[in-house]
């Protein structure tokens, strides 16, 4: 079970790395596919900011958080992905759901489900 757990969280802390890159990288492109567009160099200075410092902490703190096998830190980005999540949950019942709005909920879920439990297999760090 941890070994499988630890296995996930590092695939997904990869997954969100490669976003977080990519936003730094090229942000206009990286957000095209959030379905988000710049306008101008501040919009693209807050993507490339915001969007890779959101997607790095998560990654970071998930893969150091696995392979410690630190519950406690992983608790870090279940926390954000679990604020993103309720961010999505508003805009669907706010202003109405678009095609494939389900698709990151159900990854922004999944990965703090699986972060959750991790946090209570993992062991904690002895103070």
């Amino acid at each position: 079970m941890r070994l499988l757990l630890t296995a996930l969280i590092f695939l997904g802390g990869i997954m969100f790395l490669v976003l977080g890159i990519g936003f730094l990288v090229d942000p206009a492109a990286s957000g095209a596919d959030f379905g988000l567009a710049s306008d101008g160099n501040q919009g693209l200075a807050t993507m490339r900011a915001d969007m890779t410092a959101f997607f790095v902490v998560a990654a970071v703190t998930m893969m150091v958080g696995a392979w410690r096998r630190n519950g406690d830190l992983l608790l870090v980005p279940a926390g954000l992905m679990a604020l993103a999540l309720t961010g999505r949950i508003v805009g669907v019942i706010v202003d109405g759901p678009w095609d494939g709005f389900w698709q990151p909920m159900l990854v922004e879920g999944v990965t703090v489900v699986v972060l959750l439990i991790a946090s209570r297999v993992l062991p904690h760090p002895q103070t």
